[in-house]
């Protein structure tokens, strides 16, 4: 709660013409200071004029006035700089450690901004905005997309520098990380990421040159390997391999029940994608180069658009022959990991080096994408929000997850559009 009086205060919100201290003196504010995000005042550098006199310092916000002695901010040095104690309820008169009296004034809103605030915060509906959103204006609904866009790419980019610190600068160790992340395509990420982990690619390139030791190893670190299909001579060879292999290099692998297969269609199990893994270890993983030297989307899908060998050409997991297997990745796939492993890896890339038309080609790769299609992307589509390439419905995921989800609509620009308006109404 002493969130939203602080958002309140921050954003002028409050009914200006009840701006008066408890003792009956007007109060304007001229500036209502800097946010404080550490310790202290709330509010830095405010100036409020109080009955005609100036006066520049600090601000405090409290949901009951009480609560300054509560906190012993009555004791503290710290907060002898206040000018102005601003509280949602005065139930106390509040004092500097010498005894003298601190202004006090009670915020007040328009009852619309606590009913708007109330709707959007704790309704049991998954937009509660949704029959609200085609007032705020277009220009702003823009400006916050392209914001969450990059909000949402520079989070990626930010695994990628981790990756950098933890590879010593190998791009092709990055690469195959952030690769075996994205295909595990949402229910499966972090299992992928550890399998990559724990099966680097320096052990992976010392048996390159054979799928069968390479998908060994790869199966066998994912815990896959469980003596279930014993009967099947492929099993058995990958259980032999990886039975040698993690003898000779004392490996160990991830339980078998990281991997969520519940619910799943047979296309998002995760066999067929380590398969795909292996493939593109097989002869030695050079994706980062191959990235870095593809001129347009076209040579980034081709990348990816390949048929697997052998045994994986006819299941989709051990033991369950299919004969319409198909490609490894779908074309719809495929852009998923062009929008979750090459678009943050050039965009990185470009920055890290301050290469920029790199990371202009990484929104560029965006827009030319088609975008998701998700339940996000829909339900913001019916609420009146467009959205036509890979760039807005990652802004749209960012949205939804990072603040429609946690219920930040005072952080977003849109309920704050929404909020600010209603403030203004009686």
């Amino acid at each position: 709660m002493e969130g939203l009086l602080q958002y309140i205060w921050q954003h002028r919100l409050w009914l200006s013409e009840d701006m008066v201290t408890g003792d009956g003196c007007r109060v304007r504010v001229i500036d209502p200071g800097l946010l404080n995000t550490d310790s202290g005042p709330d509010f830095f550098n405010a100036k409020v004029e109080i009955d005609g006199r100036l006066w520049v310092g600090n601000v405090e916000i409290h949901v009951r006035a009480s609560d300054w002695k509560r906190h012993h901010h009555d004791e503290d040095p710290a907060y002898d700089s206040v000018i102005l104690h601003v509280v949602e309820k005065d139930d106390a008169p509040v004092h500097r450690i010498n005894g003298e009296r601190i202004p006090q004034v009670e915020l007040r809103v328009s009852p619309r901004f606590n009913e708007c605030y109330d709707r959007l915060v704790n309704a049991q509906v998954e937009l509660p905005c949704a029959s609200r959103l085609r007032e705020v204006p277009p220009l702003t609904v823009t400006e916050w997309i392209e914001a969450l866009a990059f909000e949402r790419l520079h989070g990626k980019v930010d695994r990628v520098r981790d990756l950098y610190d933890r590879y010593h600068g190998s791009w092709e160790d990055i690469c195959y990380v952030m690769l075996a992340r994205t295909l595990g395509f949402g229910i499966n990420n972090d299992a992928f990421e550890r399998l990559a982990r724990v099966t680097p690619l320096r052990l992976l390139h010392k048996h390159s040159d054979s799928i069968l030791q390479v998908e060994a190893l790869l199966f066998g670190q994912a815990g896959l390997l469980n003596g279930a299909h014993d009967s099947e001579p492929y099993f058995q060879q990958l259980t032999r391999e990886y039975a040698f292999l993690a003898n000779k290099f004392s490996l160990r692998p991830i339980e078998g029940t990281a991997w969520r297969l519940f619910r799943s269609r047979p296309q998002n199990f995760p066999y067929r994608r380590i398969a795909l893994l292996a493939q593109f270890v097989l002869g030695g993983f050079n994706l980062m180069n191959d990235i870095i030297n593809a001129s347009d989307t076209k040579q980034f899908r081709q990348l990816f658009d390949i048929e697997l060998s052998g045994y994986w050409t006819t299941h989709y997991s051990f033991g369950k022959p299919s004969p319409g297997a198909g490609r490894a990745l779908s074309s719809s796939s495929i852009d998923i990991v062009l929008i979750n492993t090459v678009a943050p890896l050039y965009y990185a890339r470009g920055e890290m080096t301050d290469d920029y038309q790199m990371t202009d080609r990484a929104i560029a790769l965006l827009e030319d994408l088609r975008p998701e299609q998700n339940s996000i992307v829909a339900m913001f589509r019916q609420a009146g929000i467009k959205c036509d390439d890979a760039l807005t419905s990652q802004a749209l995921i960012q949205l939804r997850r990072n603040y429609c989800e946690a219920r930040k609509c005072i952080y977003c620009r849109l309920g704050h559009r929404l909020l600010a308006t209603d403030a203004r109404m009686q």
